[in-house]
């Protein structure tokens, strides 16, 4: 099996070697770059980098730019650092595309599991497994979701999501349950994270968005409505 590439995007050149050191150590492969700039050359010259660790705070392009760039083209998932508390920076994140949000200093060892965990999901084509609900099919091992025939193109956390609700079809899901089964972790965040998503998911999901139900006070069902 290939070695995985992560791509480390810090200005920091020991916050690099910190992060790098503990992701050999798990035989991932690291790629480094220093500002905004290194990182997008270093991405589009790579091809197959399988998940981007990405600093907001750099010089010639901070990391939202380098975020929203990536976006154009990818939907490989990406990991936030940010030396910032603000939950608008971190909502803001989200709504850019993030996948994850870590704030400075924060464990290496916690960095990684996170790491390991986005792409033990992201890889995991252990059963070919489709879910089918109101015109909506979801390939979970090809990664692909189908709504009334058209494809529509979800970021890797949008697309957990989705499989989480339908997964649970019918059942109502309070905001701490989602949080701690799709982002895999106990999330300290604000519950306004998840609201960012499901928005952005009804978004793309157009008149079939209308299947993810709010459950006012707790959080989110998904339902068919039966013609």
């Amino acid at each position: 099996m290939d070695t995985v590439k992560v791509l480390v995007v810090d200005d920091e050149s020991r916050m690099r070697k910190l992060v790098k050191d503990f992701l050999i150590k798990k035989n991932y492969s690291v790629i480094e770059a220093g500002d905004g700039v290194e990182a997008l050359d270093k991405f589009f010259e790579e091809k197959d980098i399988s998940l981007v660790i990405l600093d907001v705070m750099m010089p010639k392009m901070d990391g939202w730019q380098v975020l929203r760039e990536i976006r154009e083209y990818s939907q490989v998932p990406v990991i936030m650092l940010t030396a910032k508390t603000d939950e608008r920076d971190e909502l803001q994140g989200f709504d850019y595309g993030a996948d994850e949000y870590i704030s400075k200093p924060f464990s290496p060892k916690i960095l990684v599991a996170r790491v390991d965990a986005i792409l033990r999901r992201s890889n995991a084509l252990v059963e070919e497994k489709q879910l089918k609900a109101g015109g909506i099919i979801l390939d979970q091992a090809a990664h692909s979701v189908t709504i009334d025939g058209a494809n529509v193109d979800l970021s890797f956390k949008e697309f957990e999501l989705l499989t989480y609700l339908m997964e649970n079809q019918g059942i109502a899901l309070s905001r701490e349950k989602i949080l701690n089964n799709v982002w895999n972790y106990d999330y300290f965040g604000d519950a306004r994270t998840i609201d960012t998503h499901i928005k952005k998911l009804r978004s793309k999901m157009g008149e079939r968005g209308n299947c993810i139900k709010t459950i006012w006070g707790m959080g989110y069902k998904f339902e068919v409505q039966e013609a």
